[in-house]
């Protein structure tokens, strides 16, 4: 009986067109969200109502929920606070500073009543989370009502949120409301809010925001009454009682953010396939021009991304003065606009990316942060070295050398830390954005350039939408290439093994030249070589990695050696036709990420 009930609803799960669960498909679940904020601008405090419809399609009963409450990491003694105060490279942006904020100038969320479906529903908040006690627990495949309501502080601007950044934006508003945590096929994730990565649900969010007729508001989504706002959304603005209430619509996205000031210039700038790109900016004489200058290069961008991942699939984005740097959100994002030009385009074009790699793939970033920090590295670099006509050979160079100099400093850590867990700054920033780019950089170099551009777009085509994992990447590129990738995830993101392969010697005996090769550090890589001859002549070799079963397409263009089996540290081979060598060269393109170059190369005697 009860397998004919589960085989009922997987068929009905089927029919409808929701994701199904567990062993028998991929499955993610959904969050409705309704709100209504109202902000007073003069104390910077909110009070807002919610309703969330919560749909459970994992194959498990859910007797509570969890949600986070990001504002309250924005008090003294928290566990944010706490944590910059005592890891050894504090950000400076952060430091001690929230041990010293005031009453009036902390951030808070607290939640007032709670109801699941009419019902109250207990509650406790432990720092930067929520814990619910469902009065019903959530069946499979059903769906929930949440009605809540709550109040906030906007902290003073410190890390990402808050009022009155060091540019004089008057409110930055992301991580401000309530926000279901994520629930997966690994359970809850109720992380506390530390200032790194994030993990989110996807749904539709309708917003609508209340404040001063004076401000400028831009936000996630679209906006569903541009005339009665104007500010360059409509023709006009009739604001009521000085106050004016926004309405924004946000579907199939895991977050919704919004910032604003009386000073905002909004601009309007056409982007490919009929997205409307915004950019709201201080009236400031100073940033003016480059903000100007910004808009057709970000459209330029935009339009490398859909080309080489995959298009973009919402109809506006936005680019906002706010924040503490750059920080991406759903749909926008905010940076600091008082840059040189080239700085500008590269933090927007670093954030921009993020809506393909987190917003759209939405990997698990507090889990899995190098393939969101890593993966908008390397495309936004890509990117970056075409539109702004760079053009050097990698555009990568730069995280090679971070990655190196972590890597031979005794500190780094495997990739599959979670992003809170890092000894040190420096180590989960060189982690998750230089070594994260070289995953794929240096995929390009295992499995060929070609077949690189396909894994992403086809990673795009299958898992937009989703909430993709490591392995998925790795499968997508063995179904692209055909060869087995296996033991390069595992080393490359499940150890701090390094690779360093060296040129031990050159020999010739009777004419006759032999090379010796040795494999120093612990992980295997594919080598490409370069042979230099007596005569001048130059010859590319290839020695397959016997663990790949198989070559990428570029070796047939050179000669293909007998497979090196991990295990042997040394690996012998002779040149072409009896010619004398001179020089063997390990990795001529130096998109393989050996710690020691000084033993690639190695000149005959």
């Amino acid at each position: 009986m009860k397998q004919a009930a589960i085989y009922i609803f997987l068929i009905v799960s089927i029919l409808s067109g929701q994701v199904v669960f567990g062993q028998y498909g991929y499955w993610q679940q959904k969050a409705d969200y309704k709100m209504d904020v109202n902000m007073d601008v003069k104390t910077f405090k909110y009070t807002g109502t919610q309703t969330l419809v919560y749909t459970n399609n994992s194959p498990d009963t859910l007797k509570q929920v969890f949600y986070h409450l990001f504002f309250n990491a924005f008090q003294p003694g928290s566990e944010m606070d706490v944590r910059s105060r005592t890891i050894a490279d504090p950000d400076d942006r952060v430091a001690d500073r929230i041990s010293k904020l005031s009453e009036s100038e902390i951030g808070y969320l607290k939640v007032g009543t709670l109801t699941q479906d009419g019902k109250k529903a207990m509650h406790k908040t432990v720092g930067t989370i929520l814990q619910v006690m469902l009065p019903k627990p959530i069946l499979p495949g059903q769906s929930t009502t949440f009605a809540l309501d709550f109040e906030g502080q906007v902290p003073v601007q410190i890390r990402r949120s808050g009022r009155d950044n060091a540019e004089g934006v008057a409110l930055s508003m992301v991580q401000w409301y309530p926000k279901m945590a994520e629930y997966d096929f690994e359970g809850w994730h109720p992380n506390p809010y530390l200032g790194r990565e994030f993990h989110g649900v996807w749904g539709n969010f309708d917003v609508k925001l209340t404040l001063d007729q004076s401000y400028v508001v831009g936000a996630s989504g679209y906006i569903q009454n541009p005339d009665e706002v104007g500010h360059g959304y409509g023709k006009t603005s009739k604001p009521k009682n000085g106050k004016l209430t926004w309405h924004f619509v946000a579907p199939d996205v895991h977050d919704f953010a919004w910032a604003a000031d009386p000073d905002f210039i909004h601009d309007t700038y056409p982007g490919p396939n009929g997205v409307t790109l915004h950019f709201l900016y201080q009236d400031d004489p100073s940033i003016k021009e480059n903000w100007e200058k910004l808009q057709p290069k970000t459209a330029e961008v935009m339009q490398y991304f859909n080309e080489h991942v995959g298009p973009y699939p919402y109809k506006q984005y936005s680019v906002i003065q706010g924040g503490d740097g750059g920080m991406e959100y759903a749909m926008l994002t905010l940076i600091t606009g008082k840059r040189n030009f080239g700085s500008l385009v590269g933090v927007t074009a670093h954030e921009l990316a993020h809506s393909w790699f987190q917003f759209i793939l939405a990997s698990n970033e507090s889990k899995h942060e190098w393939m969101d920090e890593g993966f908008t590295s390397y495309i936004s670099g890509e990117a970056m070295n075409k539109v702004m006509g760079r053009n050097v050979e990698n555009p990568h160079e730069n995280a090679y050398k971070g990655y190196v100099r972590l890597a031979t400093s005794g500190r780094e850590k495997p990739q599959t830390t979670h992003a809170d867990r890092y000894e040190t700054n420096f180590a989960y920033g060189v982690t998750a954005y230089s070594k994260g780019a070289i995953f794929l950089h240096q995929l390009g170099y295992v499995i060929g350039k070609e077949n690189l551009q396909k894994t992403l777009k086809r990673y795009y085509s299958e898992f937009k939408f989703k909430h993709p994992t490591p392995n998925d990447i790795k499968r997508v590129a063995e179904k692209v290439s055909g060869l087995q990738l296996d033991w390069y995830l595992t080393d490359w993101t499940q150890t701090t093994n390094t690779i360093d392969y060296a040129v031990k010697s050159i020999e010739t005996v009777n004419g006759k030249s032999s090379v010796v090769l040795e494999r120093k550090g612990l992980m295997p890589m594919p080598l490409d070589l370069k042979i230099t001859y007596a005569d001048g002549s130059v010859e590319n070799f290839y020695v397959p990695l016997r663990m790949m079963y198989g070559s990428k397409p570029e070796s047939k263009k050179m000669k293909i050696l007998a497979d090196w089996a991990w295990a042997y540290p040394n690996y012998n081979f002779e040149g072409s036709n009896g010619k004398k060598i001179v020089k063997v060269e390990i990795d001529p393109s130096q998109r393989m990420a050996d710690i020691d170059r000084t033993n690639n190369q190695l000149t005959a005697q």
